[in-house]
């Protein structure tokens, strides 16, 4: 085994181990959790690597490097998320390789979105990014829709040729009444989950929790935790 083989190794059966402590603590199984690695500014031989030791979903939030290092990998069986903040004129780019956008978060996303899965051919699902620090018809500071506005977002995706409700997605925000407050944010996320449910009873994906706060993300019923860094390593600087 190489030297990064055995470092990713050690680093998966690490995260692994939190998820499942996590979800003894909650009372949860850990196989309702799913475990998605970000591999961003990290080269696709770490995503082979992955891929060796049972990764199959993996995440990237740059389209110009999440396309080039997606074709790399196309021999493998991988189910890409897109996590980054989209614009419109990347949509296309973004269907051809992701199973998943995470981060819709406007209508005129979900119409580019829609367009080009129905070029491509393609069912592409979609969670709505929930801001917790932006205001009623605001976007947040790191991108996502007003927790008010995402009735008329699911509307749009679920109505939408080409493209699948799944669920909800945040990042926890570092303004706003719960900065500094990551399982308050995550239980909130997971009340309007509830919430969205009720109408689309197939959106059933909680994505929230990253390296630091994945414990917070399980605890408070994430489906879907989003590690970098606590698998992979310091990201180096770019550019």
């Amino acid at each position: 085994m190489s030297d990064r083989k055995a470092e990713l190794s050690r680093n998966l059966t690490a995260v692994r181990d939190r998820i499942a402590a996590a979800c003894a603590a909650a009372g949860r199984d850990p196989r309702e959790v799913t475990l998605i690695v970000v591999t961003k500014t990290y080269p696709a031989d770490d995503v082979r690597i992955l891929h060796s030791l049972g990764v199959r979903e993996v995440a990237e939030n740059r389209d110009q490097d999440a396309a080039p290092k997606a074709a790399a990998c196309a021999d493998l069986s991988l189910n890409w998320h897109f996590v980054g903040q989209l614009q419109t004129n990347k949509a296309r780019s973004v269907v051809g390789y992701a199973g998943e956008v995470q981060s819709v978060d406007r209508l005129r996303l979900v119409a580019a979105l829609s367009a080009a899965a129905v070029r491509a051919g393609r069912e592409v699902g979609c969670l709505l990014q929930v801001a917790l620090d932006a205001e009623s018809g605001e976007r947040g500071e790191r991108g996502g829709v007003a927790p008010d506005g995402v009735g008329e977002l699911a509307a749009a995706v679920a109505g939408a040729e080409g493209l699948r409700l799944d669920g909800l997605m945040t990042v926890a925000p570092l303004a706003g009444p719960y900065a500094g407050r990551q399982r308050a944010a995550f239980e909130r996320l997971v009340e309007i989950s509830s919430r969205l449910r009720a109408d689309h009873p197939a959106a059933t994906m909680v994505s929230a929790g990253m390296s630091a706060d994945l414990e917070e993300a399980v605890q408070a019923g994430a489906t879907h935790v989003r590690v970098g860094t606590a698998v992979l390593g310091v990201r180096p600087r770019l550019g």
